[in-house]
């Protein structure tokens, strides 16, 4: 039979135990929470100044975000540059807020800074090529050698520049391709901006036989100048003889036009110097070869 009296001690003790556990874990929270107390009304003078500082900052940020963002709207940058820009100008200034009240509270700033520097020396190495065209992105946006609308030539493509984004520049080709450039190469290769100026000059030339009346075909070309009404007459056109060739003078032709009537008139020239020049007699040459047979006696 089960020794009742022994099952009680059991009992008893199992529950002394179980009370003096308990009493232990009030014990430790009470502590716990009595230290947290006492360092919350220490730190509450560092706490309420880094909440000012955390709450202020935001509130600066945001205004700070709104300005720029204005300003920037004023100026020719597009949608996605911008709302970029402010996004990246805001999170700057969020994490130095956050920097600032954190330094309030006595936390040590040189692991903070070490962490933040270790993270951006790894993003920055994974993600080269895209920070570059990032970066080469800002440039075009506050330097400007060309805005949307401008005809330029890069890379080998000449047409019209669509959009300059963060990280590629789109242009249309006057075949009516889209070319997308990205802004690191941009940045790097030479541009030739056709709009910067509001005239453009048109280089053409002309080559006439060794037989035809030089005179003559200048006469000719002029007239048919004075006759075009896209081509300006400040500056003068130019018509002089530039070279000697094998089988040909070469005429230089150089005319000034606006920009939007650059090929229109080059090809008014190209076509009605041809016309004017089989109605007046005066031979284009092609390459010739003489042959000379020496006989043998």
């Amino acid at each position: 039979m089960i020794n009742i009296y022994k099952l009680e001690e059991l009992t008893e003790e199992a529950t002394n135990e179980v009370i003096e556990s308990i009493h232990e874990s009030v014990a430790k929270t009470s502590g716990l929470f009595g230290n947290a107390v006492t360092y919350l009304r220490k730190a509450l003078p560092e706490i309420i100044v880094a909440l000012v500082i955390l709450i202020t900052g935001i509130l600066i940020s945001k205004l700070i975000a709104k300005i720029v963002g204005k300003a920037v709207s004023r100026s020719n940058v597009n949608g996605s540059a911008k709302s970029f820009l402010v996004s990246l100008i805001k999170v700057i200034l969020y994490i130095t807020v956050v920097v600032m009240a954190l330094s309030v509270l006595n936390v040590p700033m040189s692991s903070i800074i070490t962490i933040l520097g270790a993270a951006g020396l790894a993003i920055s190495l994974a993600l080269q090529n895209c920070l570059s065209n990032l970066s080469g992105g800002f440039i075009l946006l506050f330097t400007k050698p060309f805005t949307t609308g401008d005809t330029i030539e890069l890379d080998g493509s000449v047409g019209t520049v669509r959009d300059i984004g963060i990280f590629y520049t789109k242009m249309m080709t006057f075949d009516n391709k889209t070319v997308f450039i990205p802004n690191g190469k941009v940045t790097d290769a030479k541009i030739i901006n056709y709009t910067e100026t509001p005239t453009r000059r048109i280089d053409m030339s002309f080559d006439i036989s060794y037989s035809a009346d030089f005179d003559k075909a200048r006469d000719v070309i002029l007239g048919i100048i004075k006759e075009e009404k896209l081509i300006l007459k400040d500056p003068a056109p130019t018509v002089r003889m530039s070279s000697h060739n094998s089988s040909s003078v070469t005429v230089d032709v150089l005319v000034w036009v606006n920009n939007g009537d650059f090929l229109t008139e080059k090809y008014n020239m190209t076509e009605a110097v041809k016309a004017a020049f089989d109605e007046n007699d005066i031979e284009i040459p092609f390459p010739q070869l003489d042959v000379h047979v020496k006989e043998n006696n």
